[in-house]
């Protein structure tokens, strides 16, 4: 071989090994033999950067096995952080999705560093503060939508004003048609027309003074004991995949013990299911055997106008129901609680229950469907789904990075 082809040679490897510095590969495997639909895969972005020095988020491509390209966002978990080297430093995780066939149990993906800037992806997951509805606090994705209620709510209301109050710290739900957001619409458009269906959906889930769709008490044995509305919200990432908010809750008395709660949500595009983290504290005597939490759902979740039938069904870990109605749809809701030690009910709610320290997030899991989506449409087939999500929050997805 000639100095000007070794040189040559040379060259190419040199380029070649430089090309594969620029891309890595995460590989993902799991154990069930059942498709995961919109599973959603987290890398740090600390191994991005190790990896890929200088990556930064609106220059990178994520690709599947097949090269095609993917949404993907990336979590800014200090956003005022200085960053003089550009290495990312402020920057938490990288997120992306992909849907698990039955069968499927090992998916492999690159990630590359481009030289041209990635277009913003359509977003899939959204949530915000609502200052010109009494504070509310909403959040969706592609598939549900939800909200919450803040102090203003429940003030009280100056002689004819016709205000609303109402406390609680219950979760409503927002059964929507399309795929795309709609919860700035619905509350541009005002509450006498999102309940009812214009061709978009509707809220047709009643909170009351309950626990709605899975809010959190403190049981004694015979009572429940609830905070007051929230008191200050944070979000966390919202958006495209991936929307994720703290909501605070004032200390309340729960049977002598003052009790307050830090409830961060997350939900990703895709799913049915929001991951839900409650951090309790107490001040005062706490009971050696930790607080007993219950989650509940509400007895009573449709209006009457509907003549609604309500069933009740608990199995492992998990509490649903389902609702039949006159016309409005019927709709399933659950409560996956990992550990749960029992159940309760009192006059408002099924409650499922578990034991909780002080100080350690306690997770659990919140879901709703409707009938007229199509996908599940009886009581059974909620069931089922439920069960299969279950199974699925025991069996999760490993991720292992590497070069390609």
């Amino acid at each position: 071989m000639t100095k000007h082809n070794l040189l040559a040679a040379c060259l190419g490897l040199a380029a070649l090994h430089a090309a594969a510095a620029e891309r890595m590969l995460v590989t993902v495997t799991h154990d069930l033999k059942a498709a995961r639909p919109a599973e959603t895969i987290t890398v740090p972005w600390a191994e991005v950067n190790r990896r890929l020095p200088g990556a930064l988020l609106q220059k990178i491509a994520v690709r599947d096995a097949n090269g095609n390209l993917l949404p993907y966002q990336v979590t800014n978990v200090a956003p005022q952080a200085k960053d003089p080297k550009g290495e990312g430093i402020a920057y938490g995780e990288l997120i992306f999705q992909h849907d698990f066939a039955a069968g499927e149990q090992s998916v492999r993906f690159t990630i590359e560093k481009t030289t041209t800037v990635a277009p913003p992806f359509p977003a899939k997951a959204f949530a915000r503060y609502v200052p010109e509805r009494l504070d509310d606090f909403a959040w969706e994705n592609d598939r549900i939508a939800h909200r919450t209620y803040g102090q203003a709510l429940a003030a009280p209301a100056p002689p004819g004003s016709g205000k609303e109050v109402l406390e609680t710290s219950g979760v409503d739900i927002w059964f929507k048609r399309p795929s795309y957001l709609i919860v700035d619409r619905w509350y541009n458009k005002g509450h006498d027309h999102y309940h009812k269906d214009e061709g978009e959906g509707l809220d047709m889930y009643a909170v009351g003074r309950t626990r709605g769709a899975g809010g959190t008490g403190i049981w004694n044995g015979s009572r429940l004991f609830v905070s007051r509305n929230y008191s200050t919200w944070r979000v966390i990432a919202n958006g495209p995949v991936r929307a994720s908010f703290e909501l605070t809750y004032d200390a309340w008395d729960a049977d002598g013990v003052a009790v307050s709660e830090v409830k961060r949500f997350t939900l990703d595009a895709g799913q049915l299911f929001d991951v839900v983290e409650s951090t309790f504290s107490t001040s005062g005597p706490t009971p050696v055997q930790g607080l007993t939490v219950a989650l509940g759902l509400n007895k009573t979740p449709a209006y009457p106008a509907q003549t609604p039938s309500v069933a009740a069904y608990r199995a492992p870990d998990t509490l649903m129901q389902w609702v039949r109605q006159r016309s409005a749809g019927d709709f399933g809701t659950a409560i996956v609680l990992p550990g749960a030690e029992g159940y309760a009910a009192d006059a408002d709610n099924e409650l499922i229950l578990v034991k909780a320290k002080p100080g350690q997030p306690l997770r659990y899991y919140l879901g709703a469907a409707v009938n007229w989506s199509g996908e599940i449409t009886t009581p059974q087939a909620w069931q089922a789904y439920v069960e299969a999500y279950r199974k699925r929050i025991a069996s999760p997805i490993r991720v292992e990075i590497g070069m390609e």
